[in-house]
């Protein structure tokens, strides 16, 4: 593996880029990661990476500090549930082209974007799938339908000069996070969270430390154009999972119900009413919270084992007793 290169990391002060800073390091490898703010760039020096003051925009500074670079890992994305069509596209889409512009422009040898299952949500179930199944036309707007474009220009631009390589976890998770714990604790507290049906729905799942797992294993392995789905293995019912997931945070979810179907047309309610007023706050509930946890998620991670030699190097049992109660951070 290639241990002593140097990887240029953008969303290094979010989660996933916090907790590969951190592995990438312990490895004894060197990290550039980019950083748009004094606080994000403050984050990255304090975990040892060099940082790199710009954004997704600056073509010509991403260039430059991808020179001498090995690998490129690209996990910046907007991941909100909602917000202006426009900015999801700027940002996931038009972004992502610009780190492939300036990968390509610095020679960079291979580039790993973190994707996600989410292009996939419809409001079915999704089940036991693997890389052989094409994206929905149309995908749900936002979210999904910003971040599958985007993979799909990163698989494109593969060639013999920069090869790109795409992860796909499912509901990353697991110490540091400042994604999907605090969104669940707020929601408990904010008395807006409800099990849709009984809660007890397969999911796939992916710890943090997983990934890093997988994300140095495609910087030398796998096929370059192709996509991975990683996993901590086999799928689990939802409601125990995030019941033992806000334990270690001393927060009890109550247990209230909601069906599927009243769910899924008061969020096309919502979605139509929110997208006519193009109101940018969050609705109450949206199509893409109901078809990621209202109903079946699960993925195949097969390929992955089979291409990358990835096997989880944490089991979600061991994932949740690290989870000791902590102060959650409130942001990337």
């Amino acid at each position: 593996m290639a241990t002593m290169s140097t990887w240029f990391v953008t969303g290094g002060s979010g989660f996933v880029g916090r907790n590969l800073i951190r592995d990438r390091l312990a490895r004894g490898g060197k990290v550039r990661a980019l950083a748009r703010s004094d606080a994000a760039i403050a984050c990255v020096e304090a975990l040892g990476a060099e940082a790199v003051r710009g954004s997704l925009d600056n073509v010509d500074t991403m260039t430059q500090a991808m020179k001498g670079c090995d690998v490129v890992v690209h996990a910046a994305a907007k991941v909100d549930e909602w917000g202006a069509p426009e900015t999801f596209h700027r940002v996931n889409v038009e972004g992502t082209e610009h780190v492939l512009r300036a990968a390509a422009q610095a020679g960079v040898r291979r580039l790993i974007h973190i994707g996600t299952e989410a292009p996939y949500a419809t409001g079915k179930p999704i089940v036991q799938i693997d890389e052989t199944r094409p994206f929905p036309a149309p995908m749900l707007p936002r979210y999904p339908a910003s971040k599958g474009e985007a993979e799909l220009r990163v698989r494109a631009a593969n060639s013999d000069d920069l090869e790109t390589i795409v992860l796909r976890p499912r509901m990353i998770w697991g110490n540091d996070d400042s994604s999907l714990l605090p969104q669940i604790v707020a929601a408990v507290h904010q008395g807006r969270f409800m099990w849709i049906g009984d809660g007890m729905q397969f999911t796939s799942t992916c710890h943090v430390d997983n990934l890093c797992a997988a994300i140095d294993l495609a910087a030398t392995s796998g096929t370059p154009g192709a996509a991975y789905f990683i996993t901590d293995g086999p799928p689990t019912p939802l409601k125990p999972f995030l019941t033992d997931m806000l334990a270690s945070r001393n927060v009890e979810i109550p247990d209230r119900q909601l069906p599927f179907a009243i769910a899924w047309n008061l969020a096309r309610t919502c979605d139509a009413i929110w997208t006519g007023l193009r109101l940018n706050r969050p609705p109450p509930v949206s199509r893409v919270a109901v078809a990621l946890i209202g109903t079946e998620v699960t993925v195949r991670d097969d390929r992955a084992r089979q291409e990358l030699g990835y096997q989880p190097v944490l089991s979600r049992d061991e994932g949740l007793a690290r989870l000791a109660p902590a102060a959650t951070p409130s942001s990337a």
